[in-house]
Formats: C-alpha cells, structure tokens, sequence
C-alpha cells in the first residue's frame, strides 16, 4: 500500500493530464495571437463524443472521437474569430455556454435519465519495469496511463518545434507581430486557424481523458473550468510547453491535495474547500501575473491584416 505522499503524487500527475492537454493546446493557440474562451466547450464535447464512441468501438477510436469533437468546436469558433473577426471573449463565452447546453441535451438523448453508468470502456495504469520501482516518484512517474506517457514524449517535441523549426517561428511571428509575420511570407489567418484547430484537438483529447482514463463515466458539467483553469496555467507556464507542464503539475497538485488530507485523516474539513483550491490558485495565479507575463504582443487582437 501507497503511503500517503506517494498517493498524493500519483494523483497529482493523473488529474495534472488533461489539463496539460488542454494547456499545451493552449499554448499554440495563444501563440499565433488568439485566446480561446471556448475552450470549455472543447473539452465538454471531447468527453462527450469519447464516451458514446468508445461505448461501440472501444478507447482508441472513443480518444480519437474526443480530439475531432474539440476541433469540430474550435472550427466554429476559429470561422468567427478568425475570419469574421469578431471579439474573441465574446465569441468563446458563447461557444461555452452552447457546448455545455448542447453537450447535456444530447447525454439525455442518448442515455435518458439513468444516465451512461460505469458501462463504457476505459483505460488503466501500466506499469513501466523497474522505472515504476523508484521510491516515491516511480509509481506517480511510471505507473500511470498511457495517455500520460504520450505527454513524456510531446512536451520535448512541441519545445523542440517551437524553438528549432520555419513552422514555430512562423507561429510566434504571427502572435508577436501579424504585418511583419505576412512581409516574410507567413500567412497570418492559415497560421491562426492551424494553431486554434491544434488546440482543439488537445482539449477534445483532454475531455476523453477526463472519461476514459479517470471518471470512467460522463457527467453534465464535468469539465467543471477546466478550460479556464488551462488558459491560467499557459500564463504562469509563460506561453512555453514546459513552463506550461510543470504548471498543470502544480494545478494538478492542488486538485490532488483532498486525496492526500483524507488519507491524512481530515475528516472534519469540508471536502469543499479542498476541491476550491484549484479555483483559487487559478484567481491568484490571474493576479499575480498581470503586467509581469511575457504574453504575444498580438494576442487577442481582433484588426489582422490580411493573408
């Protein structure tokens, strides 16, 4: 049996998953000068279309659900923002709230009243040999799903991209400056509507790790701000894949912390505050950021020229 750190770090790293899914996404978004508000509603409809294809064709095609139902969404919201122009905020407020409406119609059109239970399949842990043997880190590191490990290999990969490719460059030549991006040749628009379908797709991904590699079930309203709560971690990650991954461990962490005062033996405190605390820190990190991040000079920037 796991003594209680180490449970704490396990569970750490498993709830810190989809929310570095969504935040990498994010990222890229944020990079080419757009801040999707929507991206709530990515994740809602990932976990959604997760579970009701992974019911009839199992977990590889119910993730691959998940990621198309967050890029399904984005599209609509990269037409209006992107192409249409229109406020960014607004436009990814409105995406939410249809997303988290339409999400629990179609739960009870498919499910009724009863609900999808505990019948759809998900994933479990894998235990890497030896790696998950290491005192206290081995089994919150290396005994986890392989959504999670998939994330061991993007995070170096993504950094890599950002910093040592025509592509990356392009990307941050856009969210700094859109004029001088398209004298070089980029077009600004392609690079904008890429990164937000890029994005998307990670908080579909994001959204159907929520169901298949840890509720093991849907839920109206399980996203419960997780969108949010990944635009604050790009923040504090300063717009960087790592930065960006070692802030979803720290909001991971604070998800985690109820875990770790139950097997502690803290009963007399009301659960409700421990599962606030991701909420807070999302506020304080919001504050405590403001005018110090190194945000795109062009984010959210609604004139664009064209190209």
């Amino acid at each position: 049996m796991m003594v209680p750190l180490e449970d704490f770090l396990a569970a750490a790293v498993r709830t810190a998953t989809p929310l570095a899914f969504a935040a990498l996404g994010e990222c890229v978004t944020e990079r080419s000068g757009v801040i999707n508000i929507g991206l709530e509603g990515s994740i809602i409809c990932g976990a959604l279309a997760a579970t009701i294809v992974a019911g009839g064709v199992g977990v590889t095609g119910g993730f691959a659900a998940g990621a198309a139902a967050g890029l399904i969404v984005t599209l609509i919201f990269a037409l209006f923002t992107v192409y249409l122009r229109a406020d960014q905020i607004i436009t990814g407020t409105a995406i939410t709230l249809l997303s988290l409406g339409f999400t629990g119609l179609v739960y009870k059109a498919f499910y009724g009243a009863t609900g999808v239970g505990l019948t759809i399949p998900t994933i479990g842990a894998v235990d890497i040999p030896l790696l998950s043997n290491i005192p206290l880190l081995g089994r919150a590191l290396f005994s986890q799903p392989v959504v999670t490990y998939a994330l061991y290999a993007i995070v170096p990969i993504m950094t890599w991209w950002f910093w040592r490719t025509h592509t990356g460059l392009a990307l941050r030549a856009v969210g700094e400056s859109p004029d001088a991006a398209l004298a070089a040749g980029v077009r600004p628009r392609l690079v904008q509507l890429l990164a937000v379908l890029f994005g998307g797709a990670f908080a579909g991904i994001a959204g159907a790790t929520l169901v298949l590699a840890q509720s093991g079930t849907f839920v109206e309203n399980m996203s419960a701000g997780k969108g949010f709560i990944a635009i604050a971690i790009v923040v504090l990650g300063r717009w960087t894949p790592l930065g960006v991954t070692g802030a979803a461990l720290l909001f991971g962490g604070a998800s985690a912390l109820q875990y770790l005062f139950q097997s502690l033996g803290w009963s007399n405190v009301p659960y409700q505050l421990f599962l606030a605390l991701p909420y807070v820190l999302t506020l304080v990190v919001l504050a405590r950021a403001s005018g110090r991040s190194a945000a795109p000079a062009a984010l959210a920037r609604r004139k664009l020229t064209l190209g």
